[in-house]
């Protein structure tokens, strides 16, 4: 009985980590996307502002 507990617990622990790792990178995906947002319309400002310069 012991080996068939210890295989339902090692397939409870593998469930929960691969959930927490995929938490884990659903957030971290978000959080990257923010950021690469942010930096193409910081791009997109400065080039406007200079093609208006330039007219």
């Amino acid at each position: 009985m012991k080996v068939r507990n210890q295989k339902g617990q090692a397939l409870m622990e593998y469930v929960i980590v691969s959930g927490l790792v995929g938490i884990i990178s659903l957030v971290a995906v978000k959080q990257f996307g923010d950021v690469i947002e942010k930096r193409i319309t910081n791009m997109k400002t400065q080039i406007v502002e200079n093609i208006e310069l330039k007219k």
